[in-house]
């Protein structure tokens, strides 16, 4: 029962809800001003209707108090907004940031969250030894203590309990996980500190990391103004450390054109994948999403409108593209659907093979089974397929800023090349082919001085 107390001009209204897990008892209060022109009758009806809406909304939960932890309200937002509003993998990373901003803010209540306190996080957020994935590479040790172990890298991997090529990779002398060099450590009765030490070069969150951590806490703190549960947003007044702006990395036209020379020694899947990507610029889901039923071979367009993901909790799964934006239907070069009706009739051949263990879920690009292609193993692929042709260092990503700085330098112009990618907005795709533009407009300077020295 709502209980309600005069308090000079306005009435205070409090409504128990129980006890928390310590036995305390959890009040909600709040004041309820009337207006100048109510009689006394009036404003004692309303205090009255007031409490009974106030005692509604605590008994249902709608209620939230400025008081409430950090922790407990982004608990609340990730509930009632995130996990309806957001994809999974934008979900998975913000639970991820949050386990972070909880140690350093959880604790604090809502009401009496100021500014410096963030400031303080991100300070510590830019301190050395931060990053909980530092990477560890082999001592001039390591050589020397798996030279004569008795057993065999397969035997030696087992025993560990890791994988044969992240033993690989540290017989190479490259960076494996802390929890990966211990485990060989404890298999070979050695120090983790005599075999492993800590890659120096890569202990500290980069700006835009700690930028990330900002945008977050923004949004949710944001969202509490907006539930009216504080005033305003303690973000709004402060500024996260200036990330600077890093060029996308893509190849020119010579280094496509090598490119797709060492393609042709390859499998047709992979040759025709990795050139689709080149002449779309799709993002790795979207190509892995695509199904037959979305490739027009008569007009010459592909109907994007999914994507094939991969998260630890969930395994592979499919879901709608990054933004509404996203779902679009471009044209495709001829070259592109040539190497795809040859690789469909291999796909068929391939899905006689395995019969019934075949699932016929239409998807182009596919394990050897039928289903979706895991994400990690075409980024995987192509990682070797660099190394092993000298090409330039790249990742799968880099083929689709390839796209859009090949586009941009011969004059296509920005309005196409954002709806191709799928931007939302062409000031997405200026800000981030800012170097592809400049180039751009370079070119169209001295081609205007060649036209206009003829014509004088």
């Amino acid at each position: 029962m709502a209980t309600i107390k005069k308090r000079g001009n306005s009435y205070s209204i409090r409504v128990s809800c129980g006890y928390d897990m310590q036995g305390k008892q959890i009040i909600h209060s709040m004041t309820w001003k009337p207006e100048k022109d109510m009689t006394v009758k009036q404003m004692e009806k309303e205090a009255q209707r007031q409490a009974v809406l106030f005692e509604e909304k605590c008994k249902r939960g709608l209620y939230l108090s400025d008081n409430i932890r950090f922790a407990d309200f982004a608990e609340k937002w990730f509930t009632d907004y995130a996990e309806k509003q957001l994809k999974a993998k934008t979900i998975a990373r913000y639970k991820e940031l949050l386990k972070r901003i909880n140690q350093a803010i959880g604790h604090i209540k809502l009401n009496q969250l100021q500014p410096i306190h963030l400031l303080r996080f991100y300070d510590n957020l830019a301190e050395e030894n931060i990053r909980s994935d530092i990477k560890y590479k082999p001592t001039i040790h390591f050589a020397e203590a798996t030279k004569n172990i008795g057993m065999t890298k397969t035997e030696l991997a087992k025993k560990a309990n890791i994988s044969i090529n992240t033993l690989n990779q540290a017989y190479k002398g490259k960076n494996i996980s802390y929890l990966s060099a211990s485990k060989i450590a404890n298999a070979l009765n050695y120090k983790i500190e005599f075999l492993f030490e800590k890659d120096s070069q890569n202990t500290k969150l980069s700006p835009k990391t700690i930028q990330h951590y900002h945008r977050l806490i923004s949004s949710i703190l944001q969202t509490a103004v907006q539930w009216q549960v504080i005033l305003y947003n303690p973000c709004e007044r402060i500024k996260p450390p200036k990330a600077e702006q890093k060029e996308s990395r893509f190849l020119d036209d010579v280094e496509v054109l090598e490119l797709f020379h060492c393609l042709d020694k390859e499998a047709i899947q992979y040759k025709a994948l990795i050139t689709l990507l080149v002449y779309t610029g799709m993002r790795r889901g979207e190509i892995l999403g695509l199904k037959w039923s979305d490739i027009d071979f008569n007009t010459q367009t592909i109907n994007i409108q999914r994507a094939v993901l991969y998260l630890p909790n969930r395994g592979i799964f499919e879901d709608s593209t990054k933004t509404s934006s996203s779902q679009r239907i471009i044209k495709v070069a001829d070259t592109a659907l040539q190497l795809l009706k040859e690789y469909k009739k291999g796909q068929n051949i391939q899905r006689l093979q395995c019969g019934d263990q075949w699932h016929n879920l239409n998807y182009i690009f596919t394990s050897w089974n039928g289903k979706p292609m895991h994400p990690d193993s075409l980024t995987a692929w192509f990682k070797k397929f660099i190394t092993k042709y000298n090409l330039p260092s790249v990742s799968i990503h880099s083929l689709r800023h390839t796209n859009a700085s090949l586009l941009i330098a011969n004059g296509v112009n920005i309005t196409t090349v954002s709806k191709r990618l799928g931007h939302a907005t062409t000031a997405t795709t200026t800000k981030i082919y800012a170097h592809a533009i400049q180039s751009a407009d370079e070119a169209a300077c001295n081609t205007l001085q060649n036209i206009l020295k003829k014509v004088q």
